[in-house]
């Protein structure tokens, strides 16, 4: 018996899956997270409906893979040409203080919170829920937001992005090089 390294259970026949980047043992209920690695004589393959490779050979991901060079950003970092990049360096972020931006847009174009949701086609608990920080909107609810507000809820997740430098020489990040203890 094999444990499932996602959920624990224990399982006759795990199957290697590959979820966010990392390869995993897993049971039949966890496979649907990933993407299934067949090994077919030494190579790799992926196939499910999520594709997380970046060969950029499938047009269904809806990405124009304009970042992408080739495959120089898929090969390996000891060519000392930086980081990998990935999906999410390339999307926009929601900004820290989107409850605030949005409760003064609403506020200066003279808007209760029930007005605001009429016009959304919302509920009214939604909008206080998300003016009060307790939840993230949607992609949908942020465009509505933005076009009806006349406001950016989002910041360029380029433009803030930290670059980490390790002190070891292999050049990989350890947990070490990014954390802050509080105790010291």
């Amino acid at each position: 018996m094999v444990q499932c390294e996602m959920c624990g259970t224990e399982t006759a026949s795990a199957n290697r899956v590959k979820i966010e980047g990392a390869e995993l043992d897993v049971c039949d209920e966890c496979t649907d997270f990933g993407t299934e690695v067949k090994t077919d004589s030494g190579t790799s393959s992926t196939s499910t409906k999520y594709s997380t490779s970046s060969s950029g050979s499938s047009s269904s991901g809806g990405s124009s893979g304009s970042g992408r060079s080739g495959g120089s950003s898929t090969g390996s970092s000891s060519s000392g040409g930086g980081r990998r990049r990935d999906m999410y360096d390339e999307m926009d972020e929601i900004a820290p203080d989107y409850d605030e931006r949005i409760r003064s847009a609403r506020e200066s174009a003279g808007l209760t919170q029930e007005e605001l949701a009429k016009q959304l086609n919302e509920k009214a608990s939604l909008i206080r829920k998300v003016e009060r920080g307790d939840t993230l909107p949607s992609d949908e609810i942020q465009q509505k937001l933005e076009r009806n507000l006349d406001i950016s809820l989002t910041t360029s997740a380029g433009s803030d992005d930290t670059e980490w430098e390790s002190e070891n020489s292999s050049g990989g990040y350890t947990l070490g090089d990014v954390v802050e203890r509080k105790d010291s």
